[in-house]
């Protein structure tokens, strides 16, 4: 686990920290089976990787489709350009993911809270 983001990771984070995203809840380089996920939503299984240069997409697809055949995660990925120079096309692709993907907790509602049966009137 580094220690200091990328920049693009940094300006990502920006975008998802504090629920900014729609509301969900990311985590920042979440361990999953052994993996480092740059993000995570749990509320929707939602890994997001940032890939530089080096990465093998070939290799990252056959991955990414073995977890989510595992633990039903998904996995979307940007690249580094892709984030330094289209945040905002970036935060609609992963608008668009989070709505594609099911609640993983039964009965989750995002953004609501319980409210109190009504009173019992006398005589009722």
């Amino acid at each position: 686990m580094r220690r200091e983001p990328t920049e693009p990771e940094r300006r990502l984070w920006m975008v998802l920290r504090d629920s900014r995203l729609g509301g969900h809840k990311f985590r920042r380089q979440a361990t999953i089976e052994g993996r480092i996920a740059d993000c995570f939503c749990p509320a929707k299984g939602l890994i997001v990787e940032i890939d530089g240069e080096t990465h093998d997409r070939e290799q990252d697809e056959i991955n990414d489709h073995q977890l989510a055949r595992r633990t039903g995660f998904h996995t979307v990925r940007f690249t580094n350009h892709d984030v330094m120079t289209n945040l905002e096309g970036v935060q609609v692709a992963l608008s668009l993911a989070l709505e594609a993907q099911a609640d993983r907790w039964a009965g989750s509602r995002r953004g609501t809270t319980p409210q109190p049966l009504p009173l019992k009137r006398r005589g009722s």
